[in-house]
């Protein structure tokens, strides 16, 4: 791989990677509590509702952690039955009522019994696994573990067992385990390390990396992510997840076509 791609990508993550990306960004939404377990519900409830534009999902997760009196976690715990009603106008793009019961049931159910969702995630996962890609089957496997899971409600929780990207969980991980010293992602969770994390591979970040030369796949899909950060853990093995920015970034921003590669 040529040097000026790895230099020029790394001063994209320098450019991007700042506290002002955080605005304009669903991150923005998590980025609104201090609680570990508000963080954790509002980053992965707003991460499974990311797609379409960055402003249509912040609104929407505006109006979703509203409906629960802007404490989240507490809301999760404690509320009855008949609260669930109050969610029953709420929806963004296919993701409706009956997806939002789950989600609450879910979380209730796993929050009565854990301190932290980090585990949901990291009981699957060894120290010496390459990559994520375990804790993402497994979270799904137990996601959708109750009696009462809805069929139509798995697209919204993707897995690599369909060959999925899992860009939305890729994303919600990232911000919950990769640290810097600019603070935009959180890095609250140790128990999975930055150098495990597979990133979001969106239609941006695929036609940036196809643009580069880094990725040959035609489909967008978990082979292609493999192939992809084979690449990008070359260019930094300990934390291939930072150029999320860069590939995100130069695809949002539209200077693809300037590209000079």
């Amino acid at each position: 791989m040529r040097s000026d791609i790895i230099e020029f990508l790394d001063q994209k993550v320098v450019e991007i990677n700042t506290p002002n990306y955080i605005l304009g960004d669903p991150i923005s939404i998590p980025h609104s509590y201090q609680k570990l377990q508000d963080i954790e519900i509002t980053a992965f409830w707003t991460a499974m509702l990311a797609w379409g534009k960055r402003s249509i999902i912040i609104n929407k997760s505006r109006e979703l952690f509203d409906l629960m009196d802007g404490a989240p976690h507490d809301f999760i715990l404690n509320h009855e039955e008949k609260d669930r009603q109050r969610f029953e106008n709420f929806k963004h793009r296919t993701f409706q009522y009956t997806d939002t019961l789950y989600f609450l049931e879910f979380l209730q159910n796993f929050y009565r019994e854990q301190e932290s969702l980090e585990n949901a995630f990291s009981r699957f996962l060894k120290p010496d696994d390459e990559h994520v890609g375990p804790a993402l089957t497994g979270f799904h496997e137990l996601f959708f573990s109750l009696p009462v899971a809805p069929q139509r409600t798995r697209k919204h929780v993707s897995t690599p067992a369909r060959n999925s990207a899992c860009k939305r969980l890729n994303m919600f991980l990232r911000w919950m385990v990769r640290q810097d010293e600019v603070g935009v992602d959180f890095g609250l969770w140790k128990q999975i390390s930055p150098a495990q994390l597979l990133i979001p591979l969106d239609v941006h970040v695929d036609r940036v990396a196809r643009k580069l030369g880094l990725l040959q796949r035609k489909q967008t899909d978990w082979t292609a992510l493999m192939e992809l950060m084979q690449v990008l853990r070359s260019f930094d093995p300990e934390d291939p997840g930072k150029y999320d920015y860069a590939l995100f970034g130069i695809g949002v921003l539209g200077e693809l076509d300037e590209l000079g590669f």
